[in-house]
């Protein structure tokens, strides 16, 4: 009999507190795909991701999937119905891209490997990102109600 290679999975799937709490321990970049249930994760990024792996190597790329609703540390994401990919390097969210954007998020990939590589070589403070919290729902339709309501009185 003949051996198969061993395939590892391109995107590792996050659906507890402690798989999170792995894939923000791992070495290098990872890229999340933040997805919601009812639509799944990302699939036309897929072969990106596989041409990247191929191009950079295993050691310091990482993908993961992560559904919105599994985990409470991606609450401020559910809802949402563009797809969200979040950048970690060190524990720390160091990018984020919002769509389907395959250049971008080449170029995003690139950008923090590259930035990761440096950290790690030259030593220095990793740029960490801030984002702001996307408004939830409740709060639009309450606006949207407001809104209603005060143009009814003039």
């Amino acid at each position: 009999m003949g051996s198969k290679k061993k395939e590892t999975a391109l995107q590792v799937n996050i659906s507890t507190q402690e798989l999170w709490e792995e894939m923000l321990s791992s070495k290098g970049v990872t890229v999340v795909d933040v997805y919601q249930g009812w639509c799944g994760p990302c699939r036309p990024v897929v072969s990106l991701f596989q041409k990247m792996r191929i191009e950079v190597g295993l050691d310091l790329l990482h993908f993961a999937l992560a559904e919105a609703d599994s985990l409470d540390v991606l609450e401020k994401y559910r809802g949402r119905c563009e797809p969200t990919f979040l950048f970690y390097a060190g524990g720390e969210l160091v990018a984020v891209v919002r769509g389907a954007n395959a250049p971008l998020l080449q170029k995003t990939i690139l950008d923090q490997l590259e930035a990761e590589k440096k950290l790690l070589t030259e030593g220095g403070e990793r740029k960490v990102f801030h984002q702001r919290s996307p408004v939830p729902w409740q709060s639009l339709n309450q606006m949207q109600s407001s809104m209603e309501r005060l143009m009814r009185l003039l």
